[in-house]
């Protein structure tokens, strides 16, 4: 391991990239993801990777697909109003299954909304921002050093499965700043490489047997095609309903049936009879509460999120069916109450415990959500 360093989220975050192979970012600063850009343009040179500040964030996506599409591996990071102008560039990314990683430090919304403020309110638009029938992979971190490790694992991720992945961060631990020590080598997973020849057959987008193409780079001697448009294994246009089909299934299928991606942490609920179910930076002062809630003889637990998307639904039924009740806590109107209460079904009681003010938890505002949820009352 490394010596111990004081380090901020969004500075383990452009550490951790470069860690994993990143040797190309291209962005446009915006608050609170700054740092991460301000790291990269500094620590990129060295490694001999290629830093590049867009005229706007809608070019600096493009920037990243031209260059992983090259060969590289690319990050890009944002927050909130630039995370919206790259939606359409995410799908285009997601249909032409190009990997890349988009970090959205979150703030608080709609529009420019409080700029410097912690927000989980993007929840819903890193699933569903861009159009159409696709799949996605998101992350959420709580600390400075697992935003590093997941970092890590975004890159690898996006490479495992020529996707798009989006860290999902938020201001709390963007700007958050905790003694860490980062491990000297990290699991690095290598861009995918043909398997067959061009005189062999070489059809760029003909999956493999986890559903995955072996797509080429550009430059390194194979004829590829990329489009947004649906295509066959040529990488072409196909009007085809039944290419439409397999290949937008195939898009779905080959992340659902990873389920070493879903990532989550339990926390006291051997014999919890009810849960917290939080994330990210939330999730930091859930915990208080509950370890606290412990300490005076309640039965309460946690489970933490990590990967936000694909929901981890078996996570979430199995816990539902353990507890008498569930309270989520997001910093947000209620946007993952929805997906807890769908995974439920039923089983048990969920309640929302939300807050939208510009303001993190206090503890105190949970352990009150939390005593009246217990009590048989609204949260």
């Amino acid at each position: 391991m490394s010596k111990a360093r004081l380090m901020q989220g969004n500075e383990a975050c452009a550490e951790g990239a470069i860690a994993a192979g990143v040797n190309f970012f291209a962005g446009y600063p915006i608050t609170p993801s700054t740092e991460i850009a301000e790291t990269m343009a500094r620590l990129l040179p060295k490694t001999g990777g290629k830093f590049v500040q867009m005229e706007d964030e809608i070019a600096s996506m493009g920037a990243i697909l031209g260059a992983s599409l090259a060969g590289a591996k690319v990050m890009d990071a944002t927050s909130g109003p630039g995370f919206s102008l790259k939606q359409e560039l995410i799908g285009y990314a997601a249909c032409a299954e190009i990997p890349c990683v988009l970090v959205d430090v979150q703030r608080v919304g709609p529009s420019t909304g409080q700029p410097t403020s912690p927000s989980q309110a993007d929840v819903m638009q890193a699933r569903w921002g861009t159009h159409g029938d696709h799949a996605i992979l998101a992350l959420s971190p709580w600390s400075v050093r697992e935003t590093f490790d997941l970092t890590v694992k975004a890159v690898n991720y996006a490479e495992r499965f020529r996707t798009p992945v989006i860290l999902l961060m938020d201001e709390v631990v963007g700007h958050l700043r905790e003694k860490v020590e980062l491990p000297d080598q990290v699991e690095v997973y290598p861009r995918r490489q043909p398997k067959c020849t061009r005189a062999e057959g070489y059809e760029p987008f003909t999956p493999d047997e986890d559903l995955v193409p072996n797509v080429a780079d550009f430059g390194t001697g194979y004829h590829i095609h990329v489009t947004g448009l649906i295509h066959d294994d040529t990488g072409f246009p196909s009007g085809s309903p039944a290419v439409t089909e397999a290949s937008i299934r195939r898009l779905h299928e080959k992340i659902a049936r990873a389920k070493d991606i879903l990532l989550t942490e339990e926390s006291f609920l051997d014999d919890a009879e009810y849960a917290v179910v939080s994330y990210g930076g939330a999730a930091r002062t859930a915990y208080e509460v509950v370890a606290e809630a412990r300490r005076q003889g309640k039965k309460v637990g946690m489970l933490r999120l990590k990967t936000i998307w694909p929901f981890p639904d078996e996570a979430v039924a199995a816990l539902a069916s353990r507890v008498k009740g569930i309270l989520v806590c997001e910093l947000n109107y209620g946007q993952m109450v929805g997906e807890v209460r769908r995974a439920a079904a039923g089983r048990c009681a969920v309640e929302l415990c939300g807050k939208y003010n510009m303001q993190t938890f206090e503890p105190q505002e949970i352990t009150h959500a939390l005593t009246a949820f217990m009590a048989g009352g609204k949260a």
